[in-house]
């Protein structure tokens, strides 16, 4: 079994910064090898890819390209998204993706709320 915590999100003004962390335990192994991804899901809206990264390749949706950045410690299993530049649209429940031996796993979620 996998676990995925996420935290660090909260309210923030627009132009502003968070940082989301997400710690994965369980049966991971390799922890490096596995690919992890962040998404969000706004109100009334579908699920949508953010970013991901699998190994040292970085992949954004064309909406954050150039504010965020994701990263990952893998001393301590944790993959992070640094969100700079924060709009109100980016307003969302966040939440991070791992994939292992073909399963896929999700954490609960992190609130972002960007007021304008």
């Amino acid at each position: 079994q996998v676990q995925l915590v996420e935290s660090g999100g909260g309210l923030v003004q627009a132009g502003g910064s968070l940082r989301l962390s997400c710690v994965a335990s369980g049966s991971i192994f390799t922890f490096s090898l596995k690919p992890m991804g962040w998404y969000r899901q706004a109100p009334g809206k579908q699920r949508e890819l953010v970013a991901t990264i699998i190994g040292g390749t970085t992949n954004f949706a064309d909406s954050v390209k150039g504010r965020f950045t994701i990263s990952r410690d893998n001393a301590k299993n944790t993959v992070y998204l640094q969100m700079d530049s924060l709009k109100p649209e980016d307003t969302a429940v966040y939440y991070c993706r791992i994939v292992v031996r073909g399963f896929e796993y999700w954490g609960q979620g992190t609130q972002v709320t960007v007021s304008s």
